[in-house]
């Protein structure tokens, strides 16, 4: 048996339609016509289950993109309801749904979170947004998103009023003593009044503490804010990184604000985006990624890169350098998507016709091309420098690059001793080596 070492890789994936890349839809053997199946996601999650995950993502977005929609929605079944549909034909993976705190009511959402993880026991995280465009706040009775630091406040104040409904009591409060007809302790269940600029919650929560603990807390934001707010109260974060240079920044940035936080001496899990081509035979693995290419809908990835720059592209110039663009001081809209495609052009010099094609699957997270040795030499790289605890698959093509990671990376990395080769607990937190 292959000796087990001290560095273990952890691998999430993002589940996300027919695949990450902006043509997959359009292949022959595509998925699209099963996108609002809730056995197509069953079956992905049986299939990252296989490969031993430590969790199945969904990111969530609440509105179509653009006035006139063109494009399917980004996710068409609710988050939590596709979890749980999930959660019954899966026994192991973790379950991670995204929260905009923009959007939710503390208590439907801690609620919602927690029966989950009792159904599962133990299986559930959440990844804390603030949401991203002023259409999905249209659906929610505003008139656009409030300001960049309005939202990351009330974000601070949410994760704060959903740990208090975690935490509010604990199972043992349920004495259910048919003797002396007692069912509650009630001393053990009171309220905690929460009264703060955003929200106003009595508590404690209906249901009992987690299994786990709680569900492990997650987190994206790659601006300021949105460090501090994983510094403060996240035990893993979903990073873009591009090359090694931009992951060790992150961490280090990461570790600065986890130095000045309230717990300066925890660790954040880094599990930064992969995209994955592999094959049997490096030519196989391009091989792959030139046929996605060659099906790529330009204008579709223009409108991509307009909003990650945010500015209109639209009659940029395909073959010739992408023009210069202000440093990431002077950018206004979602920092860290718009620092990856900085650090795509000082790395590459591209055309704008290959700067899109990088973009095209993942929109700028690491992307490995080549055999499984050669993928799993650049992953177990990025986690002995210290920059990943693991990463986030995101595959260009489901479930054919799901397929493709499990048959072949997963052996590889089992072969080196860098990854489970079977489930060591049942909940989440486990599964991530947490308290």
């Amino acid at each position: 048996m292959t000796e087990k070492k001290e560095k273990q890789l952890h691998i999430g994936i993002l589940l996300y339609g027919c695949g990450h890349h902006q043509a997959a839809w359009m292949m022959p053997d595509s998925s699209v016509e099963r996108v609002g199946d809730v056995t197509y996601y069953q079956e992905l999650a049986q299939t990252s289950e296989r490969g031993y995950f430590d969790a199945v993502f969904f990111a969530d977005s609440q509105a179509f993109a653009g006035e006139q929609p063109s494009e399917m929605p980004a996710f068409w079944l609710d988050p939590i309801v596709n979890l749980t549909a999930i959660s019954q034909v899966t026994k192991r993976v973790g379950l991670v749904s995204t929260i905009s705190s923009t959007f939710s009511n503390p208590f439907t959402a801690a609620r919602q979170l927690l029966s989950l993880d009792h159904m599962t026991n133990g299986r559930v995280g959440w990844n804390l947004v603030t949401s991203m465009t002023d259409w999905e706040a249209q659906n929610h009775s505003m008139e656009g998103l409030p300001e960049h630091a309005k939202r990351y406040e009330k974000a601070d104040e949410f994760a704060t009023v959903m740990n208090q409904l975690f935490d509010s009591w604990d199972e043992k409060a349920f004495i259910h003593d048919r003797k002396t007809g007692e069912i509650i302790d009630p001393s053990q269940i009171e309220p905690f009044h929460h009264e703060g600029k955003y929200f106003q919650v009595k508590g404690p929560s209906t249901a009992p503490r987690s299994p786990q603990g709680r569900p492990v807390a997650m987190q994206a934001g790659a601006s300021a804010p949105g460090v501090a707010l994983a510094a403060k109260y996240a035990e893993a974060v979903y990073s873009v990184s591009w090359n090694i240079g931009q992951a060790r920044k992150f961490r280090n940035r990461l570790d600065e604000a986890i130095a000045k936080s309230e717990r300066p001496n925890g660790h954040i899990k880094v599990l930064p985006g992969l995209v994955t081509y592999v094959g049997k035979t490096r030519e196989e693995a391009y091989e792959k990624k030139r046929k996605l290419d060659e099906m790529l809908p330009i204008d579709n990835a223009l409108a991509q890169l307009s909003f990650f720059v945010q500015q209109d592209c639209s009659d940029w110039a395909l073959d010739e350098k992408v023009p210069e663009l202000p440093p990431v001081e002077q950018f206004t809209g979602p920092v860290g998507r718009y620092e990856t495609v900085l650090e795509i052009i000082r790395d590459k010099d591209p055309t704008v016709r290959e700067l899109l094609g990088y973009l095209s699957a993942g929109g700028g997270h690491l992307t490995l091309i080549g055999t499984a040795e050669e993928i799993v030499d650049e992953m177990e790289k990025w986690m002995n420098e210290g920059v990943a605890d693991g990463f986030n698959l995101m595959p260009p093509v489901l479930p054919n690059s799901l397929d493709d990671f499990v048959d072949l990376i997963v052996p590889e990395m089992q072969k080196r001793g860098i990854y489970r080769q079977d489930y060591e607990g049942h909940t989440f937190r486990e599964h991530l080596g947490l308290q």
